[in-house]
């Protein structure tokens, strides 16, 4: 299904989530210090994550109510995700299943989730979700490309 308009910022920013994911899999591949890929994991969580699910949570998600079972599956995956990115213990492990978890969780937005929005969503809930989204995005400023 061809992503709406007011969507579309959103799955660019998904696919942020998805070069975070890759790089954090190239770190892990190259052995690179562990704190330095927390020290990104970090800041990849202050700088996007929060702000985009809490986007996702307060304006994309109201499309289908909290009882539809695929919203309810979207936000157990935001919080196992999120606990993820605050477990400070065996960094090596849970830095691997974060980015196993993140990549599962963006790719079930765009092939399923973000599908369904659209068939029930109305012009209005997609103008306010367009205009919300324009002021989000990925900020750049991490120089640490370890994963090079």
């Amino acid at each position: 299904m061809k992503r709406h308009t007011s969507l579309q910022p959103l799955s660019r920013d998904h696919h942020n989530g998805l070069m975070f994911c890759f790089r954090l899999n190239k770190g892990l591949e190259k052995k690179i210090d562990e704190t330095r890929l927390k020290n990104y994991v970090d800041w990849f969580y202050e700088n996007h994550i929060q702000e985009h699910f809490s986007v996702e949570e307060k304006l994309i998600f109201p499309v289908l109510g909290s009882e539809h079972e695929l919203i309810k599956t979207a936000l157990e995956q935001h919080q196992h995700i999120l606990a993820l990115f605050n477990n400070k213990k065996d960094l090596t492990a849970t830095i691997k299943d974060l980015a196993i978890q993140l990549e599962a969780h963006i790719r079930f937005e765009e092939r399923v989730l973000f599908n369904e929005i659209q068939l029930h969503a109305s012009e209005e809930q997609l103008n306010t979700i367009h205009i919300a989204e324009l002021e989000t995005s990925c900020r750049v400023g991490w120089e640490d490309e370890f994963w090079m």
